[in-house]
This record gives structure tokens, C-alpha cells and sequence, in this order.
């Protein structure tokens, strides 16, 4: 009998708490996950950092490929230039360079952006050569 009471006993309903006291019980609790606010500035704070970075990107991609370009133009120089002292030549075009042959200087120059080297011829006076292309403007080595 002594157990049957222990267990009525311990099976007693407990008084509810009241709203007060429940509203309290609830904002003690900890947090979890984050709020709309929350999520929606980290949102606003990436799209910044995103817009501030895309133009430098694009910056520094039209840089390359100027540099590029401009490699390009050196390797033809340099190539018109060895090919004047070996040939004894007065002048060198572009086909005369270029090409898959073993007495050509330069086996194959790939363009960067569409760019046309073809054109190209470099003489004894020449001090610049450049290429044209609406991209990138016109890109200039100076020998």
C-alpha cells in the first residue's frame, strides 16, 4: 500500500505556471538558428563586397590580355630581329617568322583576343610595331 501512495503522489498534477511566468520561461530559453534581419544583412553585405569586386576582375583581365598582347609583339620583334642578322635580309614579314617549318623563329603565336598579326612587317627603321583590335584598342611595342 505504501508503494500505491508513493506512485498517486508522484503522479500529482503540478499547478500551472502562470502566462507571466511562462512568457519569462520562454525568452530565458537560448536562440536558435538566425533571424530574417540577420540573414538579410549578411545578404547585403555580399552583394557590396561582389560589386566591388567584379570591376577590379575585369580590370585586371583586360590587363593581361594587353600584356599578352604585348608579349606576342615582343616575341615577333625579337624573331624579325634574328632573322634580319641570319638571312641578311632588309626586312621581315610576318609569314617569313611564323610557321611550322624548322627555319621559321617562332612556331606558333596564338592570339589573345581575335587579334591579327598577320599584317605585320618590321624593318630596319621600324621602332614600333602594334596590333588593332576593337576589344582591347590598339597595343603598341616599342623596339
Amino acid at each position: 500500500m505504501n508503494a500505491s501512495l508513493q506512485s498517486s503522489t508522484a503522479t500529482q498534477v503540478q499547478p500551472r505556471a502562470s502566462r507571466r511566468e511562462a512568457s519569462a520561461l520562454r525568452h530565458r530559453q537560448p536562440r536558435h538558428g538566425f533571424t530574417l534581419v540577420e540573414i538579410m544583412i549578411v545578404v547585403v553585405i555580399i552583394g557590396l563586397l561582389a560589386s566591388m569586386a567584379v570591376p577590379a576582375f575585369a580590370k585586371v583581365r583586360m590587363q593581361s590580355r594587353v600584356k599578352a598582347v604585348t608579349n606576342n609583339l615582343r616575341q615577333l620583334a625579337t624573331a624579325s630581329q634574328e632573322y634580319m642578322l641570319e638571312k641578311g635580309a632588309t626586312q621581315a614579314a610576318y609569314t617569313d617568322l611564323v610557321g611550322t617549318t624548322t627555319d621559321n623563329y617562332i612556331h606558333n603565336l596564338v592570339p589573345v583576343i581575335g587579334e591579327s598579326y598577320a599584317s605585320i612587317s618590321i624593318g630596319p627603321t621600324t621602332t614600333q610595331i602594334s596590333v588593332s583590335n576593337s576589344a582591347l584598342g590598339s597595343v603598341v611595342y616599342n623596339l
